[in-house]
């Protein structure tokens, strides 16, 4: 049995994700030079949704990569399943560029780690930032987001769970616990 909190509604969502297109906004030199990079499986929508707030608001419609990372993570020969391989894409050059990486959930920091190696696979980018909806600590890596939606600290028991509608059908975010454990 498990146990689910809501900590973010549709609507703190998507107040969310405009707080944090106004800061890449505010906090990037030059918009010419920036591209988003969406982590497979829910940064790629969130750095869509993110790309046209940018553009509604300036009107400059940023680049858009999408990153798998499968073949960069550091526990790929632990997993006992064959992991299911999306593909990156890149189509502009990142050389010179800001890459602003968009994902869903910040946890150990070993995501990130492997989507900056797939970055450096495909070239060298001025600078490499991190968005992302929710950072919930207990990081393992030195890494931290530049840009955050929210913090929400939690025990490493917890599962956070980010629902994006294009692909859960709803949007929100919760805490999942099972029960039994404190």
């Amino acid at each position: 049995m498990e146990r689910r909190v809501q900590i973010l509604t549709q609507t703190e969502v998507k107040r969310a994700l405009m707080r944090l297109s106004y800061e890449i906004i505010e906090k990037s030199e030059d918009l010419d030079k920036v591209v988003l990079a969406g982590i497979h499986t829910r940064g790629i929508p969130i750095s869509e949704i993110l790309r046209d707030n940018i553009e509604k608001n300036t009107g400059k419609k940023l680049p858009l990569c999408t990153l798998d990372i499968t073949f960069y993570r550091d526990d790929l020969s632990k997993k006992r399943e064959i992991p299911e391989v999306k593909g990156s894409l890149f189509p502009v050059d990142i050389n010179g560029k800001e890459v602003i990486i968009c994902d869903d959930v910040l946890y150990t920091g070993r995501t990130c780690r492997a989507a900056i190696d797939s970055i450096f696979a495909k070239g060298r980018p001025k600078r490499i930032s991190l968005c992302v909806l929710i950072d919930r600590g207990h990081r393992e890596l030195p890494i931290r987001p530049d840009y955050v939606g929210k913090n929400v600290p939690t025990s490493q028991k917890e599962v956070v769970k980010v629902n994006i509608e294009s692909i859960d059908g709803k949007t929100d975010v919760e805490i999942i616990r099972k029960e039994g454990d404190q």
